[in-house]
């Protein structure tokens, strides 16, 4: 079993998605855990921001001790102030999994749709739709969340195709592993 924590980095709303894969391999059946949302404090400071995002994804690690981390790579923003804020957000993400010793994949918001609804110009329904159908959740999670979950799957999906065409027979911690 392998725990991925799935992140869609915001500085206003960051999206969380906890799922696990069964079996000795990344290609085994994928369960929902959790996911939510790590809402920052409206007109604070981006310092004070950034600390709650880091403190709230401190605690997410700790609670479902994920063993990879895969997080949206940034992309071009409607703004540069707001491509900053975005950068922002993502650095403390990829620090609270450093402190951790957590592998961290990056993916593009193109893939990760691509990988879950099939065409990378999916709308945020239809990744929500596609999220709760693949994990079989009983509601549409939020759409952060959801798009956490869709990044925590195309981990998975990724790792696994890699894993198939290396040869390997296991991935653990971050690494591929192929048996003698």
């Amino acid at each position: 079993m392998t725990v991925i924590l799935g992140i869609d980095p915001g500085s206003r709303v960051t999206g969380y998605g906890v799922i696990e894969t069964m079996g000795k391999t990344l290609g085994g059946e994928q369960r929902y855990v959790a996911s939510g949302c790590i809402r920052t404090t409206d007109k604070a400071e981006l310092g004070v921001k950034l600390e709650e995002i880091f403190s709230g994804l401190n605690e997410i690690i700790s609670e479902f001790e994920p063993e990879q981390f895969a997080i949206e790579k940034i992309f071009m923003a409607r703004s540069a102030e707001s491509a900053l804020k975005l950068g922002h957000a993502r650095g403390v993400a990829i620090l609270a999994a450093a402190i951790r010793g957590l592998p961290i994949s990056e993916y593009e918001a193109r893939k990760v749709k691509q990988a879950v609804v099939g065409t990378g110009a999916a709308s945020k329904d239809q990744v929500q739709h596609m999220v709760q159908t693949l994990l079989k959740i009983p509601a549409k999670p939020q759409s952060d969340a959801a798009d956490a979950l869709a990044i925590a799957i195309c981990h998975i999906n990724t790792q696994f195709n890699l894993s198939r065409i290396s040869g390997a027979t296991s991935f653990r911690r971050g690494r591929l592993v192929k048996d003698s």
